[in-house]
């Protein structure tokens, strides 16, 4: 199916999964340039998990879920299929987010740190336990073939913005904790005389922002959603019909209601007939 405007989202595809890639580069080479690397023996080097893991799947993986229903090459593919890799892509953006909250966590008891006293720990496990809630939900309703049609249709308005409200919180989050951990750990220089690391860091932020907001544009764009499939029908929760909505539920009732309808009246009109035969029958014979 043709897409308007293909060559737009195209660019802006192309776009967002360059300044994505780029941003986990960029958290690779701070970690492991300014930040002494990567390890799993509650130092620093532990901690450095946290980042990487979070920029890797709460965002970029994260981000590809959410547009991978645009993409106009997997249209012809079922709906089944899609969903399932938009729940595989969810699935391991969460894991990677659950390895990253046990890293720091981790550091901070080795170093006798304080838990969850700031801003940026609220948002951030608030996030990840909405993140979680959202995928099993997702899974429960949308994926498995349990859920009524009129569920899905309440739930979906609510699983699109929950889910963009989300990678929204996370993208705030992580830019609470760059500015965090520079404050913390740039002392000599400091974060506020523009040392190199302050410099580079603050650019990795300005990448997830651009990336954030490429994501934002493409899922927002009416005329790029997933067209509906052939013969089938959405409901709405009033028993009407819709034709938006990223995931529905085709259902190919019509047909039989109209046979059912067409075959209830061809009976009653044939038993009517044979009511007019007997009588005429019976008449004849008296």
């Amino acid at each position: 199916m043709a897409m308007d405007g293909y060559r737009g989202f195209l660019g802006l595809l192309v776009s967002a999964l360059f300044v994505g890639f780029l941003s986990v580069i960029f958290t690779l080479i701070w970690v492991l340039h300014y930040r002494e690397g990567l390890g799993w023996d509650g130092t620093g080097l532990e901690f450095n998990w946290h980042p990487v893991l979070l920029v890797t799947g709460f965002i970029f993986i994260h981000g590809i879920a959410i547009i991978v229903y645009r993409l106009p090459w997997t249209w012809k593919c079922s709906k089944l299929l899609m969903k399932s890799i938009h729940a595989g892509l969810n699935s391991v953006a969460a894991i990677l987010a659950i390895i990253a909250l046990v890293a720091v966590f981790d550091f901070h008891n080795a170093k006798n740190i304080p838990n969850m006293y700031s801003l940026h720990s609220w948002i951030g496990l608030t996030a990840v336990i909405l993140y979680i809630l959202q995928l099993l939900l997702g899974f429960s309703i949308f994926l498995l073939p349990f859920a009524p049609p009129s569920l899905r249709a309440i739930l979906m308005p609510i699983h699109v913005y929950s889910g963009l409200l989300i990678f929204g919180t996370v993208i705030a989050a992580t830019f609470m904790g760059l500015t965090e951990k520079l404050i913390f750990s740039l002392n000599n220089p400091a974060y506020s005389s523009f040392p190199p690391e302050g410099i580079f860091t603050n650019t990795l932020g300005l990448l997830i922002l651009v990336f954030g907001a490429l994501i934002f544009w493409i899922v927002t764009r009416p005329q790029w959603k997933r067209p509906k499939e052939p013969n089938s029908v959405r409901l709405q929760p009033n028993g009407g019909n819709t034709e938006g909505g990223e995931v529905s539920t085709a259902i190919n009732f019509g047909n039989n209601v109209d046979k059912s309808d067409s075959e209830l009246n061809s009976d009653a009109a044939a038993r009517k007939r044979n009511i007019t035969l007997d009588d005429a029958g019976q008449r004849s014979t008296m």
